[in-house]
């Protein structure tokens, strides 16, 4: 077992902090108890266990790579990690015990302003989460082959629908579907191709389709190169509470707005 020992041992050799996701009581008190000066950080969606140094998961994340994500974005926006750390990250896999353990550098997910997204906005985290990843979607395969662009107006949707006016026949008019469904994403994905903009309310039902954004983009400043669609954006964040997600037809870049600012500026294809 000496070899198997070495690769544990190089996995966790000089590294600067250890991430325990969702550990239970006893694992916590055992790496609490640790007399080693190795700061320890718990992640999850609660602390359940009064952890000392707590990141907060905006929500439950089936694949590691996404909790791992999230975890290490939202340790280093608190200041518990610096760029050039290296760290143990015990998470589980296969069941509901730790089973698995990743040495991640911290600047391998450099800060993208997601999790600050999912955890201080008004709409609820999986509402963005899959408005994000029909966006990331479409900005990778495009639309029947072609590149499209489309504007997800997220949460607030009473004010965003008094400061919109509707460009055609509204196909989610009093229908009772969420973005999420695999057959609705479908269906925003082909709606996606034609203007206006769709609005979501903060649990994710689909409001509308085809919405025209009326606030005045006077004192909205976005970069240079940026069109219309992301102009509309910031503005209907600046006057309401929403969040918008932007996917470029020009650059394929899916873009983020709140509070009347450019948040996030993410390449589908490296995200």
């Amino acid at each position: 077992m000496s070899a198997l020992d070495d690769l544990v041992d190089d996995v966790v050799a000089d590294i600067d902090a250890v991430l325990l996701f969702s550990p239970s009581a006893g694992t916590y008190d055992a790496f609490a108890a640790d007399d080693a000066d190795l700061p320890v950080i718990v992640v999850g969606q609660e602390n359940a266990v009064d952890a000392e140094t707590f990141v907060e998961l905006p929500l439950e994340f089936t694949d590691v790579g996404g909790r791992l994500r999230f975890g290490l974005e939202g340790a280093a926006q608190q200041g518990l990690l610096d760029e050039g750390d290296t760290v143990a990250c015990a998470t589980s896999m296969f069941g509901d015990g730790m089973d698995t353990v990743v040495r991640v550098r911290a600047d391998q997910y450099s800060p993208t302003g997601v999790y600050d997204l999912f955890v201080n906005s008004r709409p609820e985290p999986d509402v963005v989460r899959d408005v994000f990843e029909v966006c990331i979607e479409l900005g990778k395969k495009g639309q029947k082959g072609k590149q499209v662009g489309a504007l997800f107006v997220v949460g607030d949707a009473g004010k965003v629908m008094n400061k919109s006016r509707p460009l055609s026949y509204n196909p989610f008019e009093k229908s009772h579907v969420h973005v999420g469904d695999p057959i609705v994403n479908v269906m925003l994905k082909e709606f996606s191709r034609l203007d206006g903009a769709f609005v979501i309310s903060d649990s994710g039902k689909i409001v509308s389709a085809y919405r025209y954004l009326e606030p005045s983009a006077e004192g909205v400043d976005i970069p240079k190169g940026l069109g219309a669609r992301h102009m509309a954006a910031g503005a209907i964040t600046r006057d309401t509470n929403a969040i918008a997600i932007v996917l470029s037809e020009s650059d394929g870049m899916v873009r983020a707005f709140k509070g009347g600012e450019l948040v996030i500026e993410l390449d589908p294809e490296e995200y």
